[in-house]
């Protein structure tokens, strides 16, 4: 289908972009476009303007504030995958983003884009509640900053206020050793999640001493399973730990019935994507 008719503005600052989105109401930002692009050609979106946020340089950009590392929203996912800082301090980012649709999308779509539209089924939101970033947002009323763990309320439902923009993601620098693991089942390559976990976690003595277990699609929001970590930490993953880790997991999960499985198929193949998150990510740890 085509949409709806629409303006188009560019603008080359942040505070012009803001300025617009205050202007007019209803407007939309436009980073990557691969969500919002889809939605108003199917006219479930119809955006009176879209504010193009590509030409904004201050909004791109991978750099180390301190103890921790700052991404702008507009940097996408294969300057990501590309970047050593992130495979080095963050490897959890590239093997996620190499799991997002194909190159093509993936060499335009953007990390701000997909933690920010609030879609259940977006790959980057749920590594976000595992590694405790914040986002860094700017609107009408100045700049705020919102915890990724409290920034989801439903689907489609965000933080983000009229005539808002998340600018950066702020990631704090894990631990030394921490092992990182996303485990992502889908239909094919390039499709969303029928469901996927993300884990982080740090081990010592063979145990593992700290774990988060994030998981994608699995409901309204992405969905911290707070009693599966709890059940792995002080423990070896032996196939007792990661059958119960799985099923406290599952206990949390809330998926519908859709093309890619029933509710009950998606529960089941979410603990299993936890029990295999969880062992890639103890084996990656450095004790």
């Amino acid at each position: 289908m085509i949409p709806a008719a629409f303006d188009y503005h560019r603008p080359r600052s942040l505070a012009d972009a803001i300025k617009l989105l205050g202007e007019v109401p209803e407007a939309r930002p436009l980073a990557g476009g691969h969500s919002l692009i889809p939605m108003m050609k199917l006219r479930l979106a119809v955006p009176p303007a879209l504010v193009d946020l590509a030409g904004i340089d201050a909004l791109r950009g991978i750099v180390r504030q301190g103890s921790a590392v700052v991404i702008g929203a507009t940097t996408t996912q294969h300057e990501v995958i590309a970047s050593a800082e992130l495979a080095r301090t963050l490897p959890i980012l590239g093997e996620t983003a190499r799991q997002i649709a194909d190159p093509q999308v993936r060499y335009l779509g953007t990390l701000g884009g997909n933690v920010a539209n609030g879609d259940p089924g977006n790959d980057m939101p749920a590594v976000m509640l595992c590694l405790d970033a914040t986002y860094r947002l700017a609107g009408p009323r100045g700049g705020r900053s919102v915890k990724a763990r409290a920034f989801y309320q439903g689907a489609f439902t965000t933080a983000l206020q009229p005539g808002e923009l998340l600018t950066h993601v702020e990631i704090p620098l894990p631990p030394a050793g921490q092992g990182q693991a996303y485990e992502k089942l889908k239909r094919k390559v390039g499709d969303y999640a029928t469901a996927a976990a993300a884990v982080t976690l740090s081990r010592a003595g063979g145990k593992v001493t700290a774990c988060v277990i994030a998981l994608t699609n699995l409901g309204q929001t992405p969905l911290l399973a707070e009693s599966a970590a709890a059940a792995v930490v002080g423990n070896t993953l032996d196939p007792a730990t990661l059958k119960a880790a799985a099923k406290a997991a599952e206990a949390v999960m809330d998926p519908v019935s859709d093309t890619r499985g029933p509710a009950a198929f998606r529960r089941q193949a979410g603990g299993i994507m936890v029990a295999r998150a969880l062992q890639h990510a103890f084996e990656r740890a450095q004790g």
